[in-house]
């Protein structure tokens, strides 16, 4: 019983984001591609005007590598389905998913990575093809997109967790947007992070955030030796711990106000 909702709430969820199958491809591609051809920008500006040789021991063609790698990773990173839950808080809808027997954090979760899952999906059989014949390792590409992945689920964590303060505060969605800025910039979804400065580096270091994107690239390029992937799944998994026990406590918290307050 308990695995058929999940299954029901995954392909409910495959369903709702292709109904309009032209409108998703859209989304896809545009979430891809117009962040990669601003970077593209960037790195013409910096080595074909600018005149530099590398940057942060980056060649032209290292960053070009880098952009269109991270691009298969970006697709995995996260969505909006903290939003969905914050706005379920805000306008009352929460109290018809009480009544299910089912966690309402995991079933918006599910119902929300289904088309994540898909994409992941296309994104591993492209980077395995681009892969084979430009030597990158297919174990590696594996690995990389596991990484993504358990990076998907940290991301719904920190944002379930945050959602919770729609239970006090009505604008509380404007957390979850500011959430979403400090990801792009620190994921390594806009630059690779090793552009930092040295004394500004423990700043994305002390963050889960660049197991999103700038891990499984750097991993899936080479750049990361085997131990170094290793070590950052088991600090992705010590993340996942601390976000179950957020959600936990955060979601206990606000239930009680919500029902105390006949919600």
């Amino acid at each position: 019983m308990s695995l058929g909702w999940r299954i029901g709430a995954l392909s409910n969820g495959f369903r709702e984001a292709t109904i309009y199958r032209f409108e998703f491809l859209i989304e896809v591609f545009g979430s891809a591609f117009v962040p990669a051809a601003i970077q593209m920008v960037l790195w013409y500006a910096l080595f074909n005007l600018a005149g530099a040789t590398t940057v942060a021991g980056y060649s032209y063609a290292d960053l070009i590598s880098y952009t269109l790698v991270s691009i298969l990773f970006t697709q995995i990173r996260g969505g909006d389905h903290d939003f969905d839950l914050s706005e379920m808080i805000r306008s009352g809808r929460l109290s018809n998913h009480l009544l299910r027997p089912v966690s309402v954090v995991e079933f918006v979760y599910l119902r929300g990575v289904a088309p994540k899952l898909f994409i992941a999906g296309v994104c591993l059989v492209i980077g395995l093809s681009i892969g084979y014949y430009y030597g990158l390792s297919p174990a590696r590409m594996v690995g990389a997109m596991f990484l993504a992945l358990l990076g998907n689920i940290i991301h719904y964590q920190i944002g379930a967790a945050l959602s919770t303060a729609a239970f006090y505060w009505e604008e509380a969605y404007s957390m979850l947007m500011v959430k979403n800025m400090i990801v792009h910039l620190l994921s390594g979804e806009l630059i690779p992070l090793n552009l930092f400065p040295p004394s500004m580096q423990w700043i994305w270091k002390s963050t889960p955030f660049y197991l999103y994107v700038y891990g499984p690239t750097q991993y899936a390029l080479g750049r990361w030796s085997n131990l170094v992937f290793f070590q950052s799944v088991v600090i992705a998994f010590l993340w996942l711990f601390v976000g179950y026990l957020l959600v936990r406590v955060s979601w206990k918290l606000g239930i009680k106000k919500y029902l105390s307050l006949g919600g």
